[in-house]
């Protein structure tokens, strides 16, 4: 009765939803395991695109059954005023293609770019920001992802390039309201570039936030 129940368990947790933590989690383990050079670029570029399209628990786990799993610490939280604010998260996936988001659009808190022998074009000069901080997750294989901002917010980020590039022109606004948008960039044989874009404001940020959403 006991192995019935544990076995039933078990088929119940495979059988779950994932979730964006889930495969964040899988997706920094075959990052590790890249650079530590348990993985092939080629390898990695395959299980990456089977993290992005998995749609259970039961699929994820067996893209990382035979590489150790890295147990990470957590990190410090943000400060009140700039932790996201929870809601969709939105997935811009390009393989073997391009994407393009630009225009007058609502931003989310958190936004997941994938870029597999493609590109992902991310403009947010014409966005309408619904919260402070803004993450863009992205990631590049063999591929691109670039992030064009207004000259007047705050950019922040980091990231890995393994025999590719990660750029982040950092950059502080003036406004100690204005919206931050940090990139957490990775690039395999591919770039990831966030940058202002010259000439290009968001123009009275209160003043448009309260009459969009107020």
């Amino acid at each position: 009765m006991a192995f019935r129940y544990a076995a039933a368990v078990d088929l119940q947790k495979h059988e779950l939803r994932a979730s964006d933590a889930d495969r964040d989690r899988i997706a920094d383990i075959l990052r590790d395991a890249m650079a530590e050079g348990r993985l092939t670029a080629q390898e990695h570029a395959d299980r990456i695109d089977a993290v992005y399209r998995a749609r259970t628990v039961g699929e994820l786990e067996p893209l990382v059954r035979d590489l150790p799993a890295v147990r990470r610490a957590a990190p410090a939280p943000a400060p009140l005023d700039e932790q996201p604010v929870p809601g969709v998260v939105e997935k811009l996936i390009a393989v073997f293609s391009s994407t393009t988001r630009r225009g007058r659009w609502r931003v989310g808190a958190r936004t997941h770019a994938f870029s597999l022998f493609g590109s992902v074009e991310i403009d947010l000069t014409e966005a309408l920001f619904e919260q402070r901080l803004t993450v863009i997750n992205a990631t590049s294989v063999f591929g691109s992802v670039d992030v064009r901002v207004p000259e007047n917010i705050t950019l922040r980020g980091n990231g890995t390039g393994v025999f590719g590039s990660v750029e982040v022109r950092a950059l502080e606004a003036a406004d100690p309201e204005a919206p931050v948008v940090v990139v957490n960039g990775y690039a395999v044989f591919g770039s990831v570039e966030a940058r202002p874009k010259r000439g290009k404001w968001v123009q009275d940020l209160r003043d448009r936030l309260r009459k969009e959403f107020g």
